[in-house]
């Protein structure tokens, strides 16, 4: 994981080095102005790449990173999508690689690619303006996906089945991709071993009218979608606002695979990922998440006692948005195994 190593040790200076977002645009000595939209950044440069893994397996996951670009997107003057240097995004991203992406590294050569997200702000004002996020996604954020996937796929995968993956905002940019790219390439959506879409609603709605998508029944189904949002009672029993649930949502039951509202104790929970105050690093501990589908409004419930996501006013008081993946950390890695091994299996 060379890549990933560099910019680490780059995170540590980061006020004082910067990411340069490469242009295809030729310099003259009247440029015209361009729609940054237009302009996908350049993939072929490993500096435009989070994680460019040496491989060493012969399943690859190409993961989107979430809404890390927040706190900034609210000041005068914040333009609505970061740039490839911008530090907030940086450093969320880079953590947001060891509490989420880490999990397919036991399976998989992780991909992740810098792209021009959209800010919190933003995409929060297109939400509330037009009730989804697709307008902040197929602009500027969707034209560096694209780029980044074709870069992939060409240069890349090499033939390998994949996984796709990502949390919040890089969720609803999976659910784009698999409307949208995989449809003019069906050639490598048949290499798709699953799409992790955790943390933004898959709908009915969204089923209904892209019927190539399919919804995981199990813990072990191939070229499907594995997708959840997590909260405690307290959203539930208030219908609390929250930006990443949708009418007609649909989630699977992290621990026991299940669809229906069949309970399952934190007993089934093979591990959290928790930061360790004392050592400052990740370690596996039992927190007692526990969960349970609540079919009415699409979502993961838990009764644990860990903290709540902060912003109550996106998420809702009792959201655990921030540990979609973490709390159900080793759950989520044993079955990217599984899913891997039933698609070998029916490939022989």
């Amino acid at each position: 994981m060379r890549k990933l190593k560099m910019w680490t040790n780059a995170a540590i200076l980061i006020c004082g080095t910067t990411t340069m977002l490469c242009s295809c645009v030729s310099e003259s000595d009247n440029p015209a102005p361009v729609d940054p939209a237009s302009v996908a950044t350049d993939y072929s440069d490993e500096e435009h790449w989070l994680a460019l893994p040496e491989i060493t397996k012969d399943v690859d996951a190409f993961y989107i990173y979430s809404t890390v670009y927040v706190e900034s997107s609210f000041e005068e003057g914040a333009p609505d999508y970061a740039t490839l240097d911008t530090p907030e995004m940086i450093t969320g991203a880079l953590g947001e690689y060891v509490t989420n992406a880490s999990v397919f590294e036991e399976s998989c050569n992780v991909f992740v690619p810098w792209y021009r997200q959209a800010g919190m702000r933003y995409a929060g004002e297109v939400s509330k303006k037009t009730g989804n996020i697709d307008a902040a996604l197929g602009g500027v954020s969707y034209t560096d996906i694209k780029a980044a996937l074709d870069y992939f796929f060409e240069k890349c995968n090499n033939g390998r089945p994949f996984i796709i993956a990502g949390h919040s905002q890089g969720a609803a940019m999976v659910k784009y991709v698999l409307k949208h790219y995989f449809t003019e390439h069906p050639d490598y959506y048949k290499r798709m071993v699953a799409a992790y879409q955790i943390g933004f609603s898959l709908t009915k709605d969204d089923l209904a009218q892209y019927p190539h998508l399919k919804f995981a029944t199990g813990e072990s189904d191939t070229g499907v979608i594995v997708s959840w949002n997590t909260e405690g009672p307290k959203n539930v029993e208030e219908n609390a606002k929250n930006v990443v649930v949708l009418p007609g949502a649909m989630s699977i039951n992290p621990l026991n695979w299940k669809l229906d509202e069949t309970y399952a104790p934190a007993s089934e929970n093979k591990g959290s990922l928790v930061l360790n105050t004392e050592t400052n690093e990740y370690e596996i501990q039992d927190i007692g998440v526990d969960a349970q589908i609540n079919l009415a409004r699409g979502v993961i419930v838990t009764t644990t006692k860990a903290p709540v996501t902060n912003m109550p006013e996106f998420f809702g008081p009792a959201s655990f948005h921030e540990d979609d993946y973490t709390f159900f950390y080793n759950n989520i890695k044993e079955n990217v195994a599984k899913r891997i091994a039933t698609y070998k299996n029916n490939a022989k």
